[in-house]
């Protein structure tokens, strides 16, 4: 079941809201003695999260499928960085961070139990029953939690308002439809969207050449911290082809040895290839404002986009206060012990 994007909560009588957790998505099965997890994409997941396969055998109901999220809590919040450090080839490595930091499975749907299927029925079905499943099975359960959700529109808009730490906005649902499988009509997702300024402290290469020449693919964006540093934060590649030429031009012009003084973009991984982790460094002197949805470890976490520039801004004035990174802590509890959840 699949989200559409869209600008604003929707309201009525036939929405429920959820927070939008920023972890893994992952359709939870039992048959017995047998667990399989599987993320949106069809990856198997239960080899990377063994401590969450161990816990799921020990609920009371032996056959199931649940839909939810798999998140890593660390000092109060949700770490995205953590999750994705479970995604490691070496078991022996899984296994110890499965100890060190335990992953929590989020339910937020219930499409069978035992023999009856469930994801014919509306949502307005599913969620009592998911809330039955819950109360019997995860009170006594470290690693599962239910999802919390409301009916109230003024939760939504305060998740919303107060996203970060984990969640990352709203997903509104329809109550009066059946599991939506394929396709977006059923779930919406809300993101907020805020703005900082950045100087720009290096550049990547596009792949494709304009005129027989290399212009900029993306920007590396800093933000200067209490001691002066200038850390790496993030990227934004949305630049629009016409204004690549120019743009080359006017970094190329400004190349460097050094830009970062703090952290920097790092070298290849099992996840970048040799020409990502290439950068050219700048002189850290242009600012330009930028759009994001979502800020923590230290970095944006999804591509920003660019707003402007901002020739009236020092770069020293561009500092990690300005970036939101408030946590909603009354969110955060929900979640934090098992046989949690807001009433509906």
């Amino acid at each position: 079941m699949e989200a559409r994007s869209v600008d604003g909560v929707p309201s009525g009588e036939e929405w429920q809201y959820e927070p939008k957790w920023d972890g893994f998505r992952c359709l939870l099965m039992r048959d017995s003695g047998a667990v399989t997890m599987y993320s949106k994409s069809g990856q198997d997941l239960a080899r990377y999260f063994p401590e969450v396969v161990i816990a799921a055998l020990t609920l009371r109901e032996k056959s199931f499928v649940l839909d939810g999220e798999i998140v890593v809590p660390v000092d109060g919040q949700l770490s995205f960085d953590d999750l994705l450090q479970r995604i490691h080839p070496a078991a022996s490595r899984v296994k110890k961070l499965a100890e060190q930091t335990p992953a929590l499975f989020l339910a937020f749907d219930l499409l069978k139990k035992g023999i009856t299927e469930l994801a014919a029925q509306p949502l307005s079905k599913r969620r009592p029953q998911l809330e039955q499943f819950a109360a019997r099975n995860f009170s006594s359960n470290k690693l599962f939690r239910l999802s919390p959700a409301s009916l109230r529109l003024k939760d939504a808009e305060r998740w919303l308002t107060s996203a970060g730490g984990g969640s990352d906005g709203v997903i509104a649902k329809r109550l009066d439809l059946p599991y939506q499988a394929g396709n977006r009509d059923g779930m919406q997702k809300i993101k907020r969207y805020r703005s900082a300024d950045c100087v720009i402290g290096g550049f990547r290469y596009g792949e494709n050449l304009q005129a027989g020449r290399k212009v900029v693919g993306s920007i590396l964006l800093g933000l200067y911290d209490a001691d002066g540093l200038l850390h790496h934060v993030g990227f934004s590649s949305g630049i629009k082809a016409k204004d690549k030429p120019a743009l080359t031009d006017k970094l190329e012009a400004a190349k460097n040895d050094r830009s970062f003084t703090g952290n920097a973009p790092g070298g290849p991984s099992r996840w970048s290839t040799k020409r990502s982790s290439e950068w050219q460094a700048v002189k850290p002197s242009y600012v330009v404002e930028v759009s994001y949805d979502h800020f923590s470890g230290g970095r944006f976490r999804h591509g920003t986009s660019i707003l402007r520039w901002r020739p009236d801004k020092k770069p020293r004035q561009c500092t990690f206060e300005q970036v939101d990174q408030k946590i909603d802590r009354r969110l955060m509890a929900a979640v934090a012990r098992p046989g949690s959840g807001l009433k509906r």
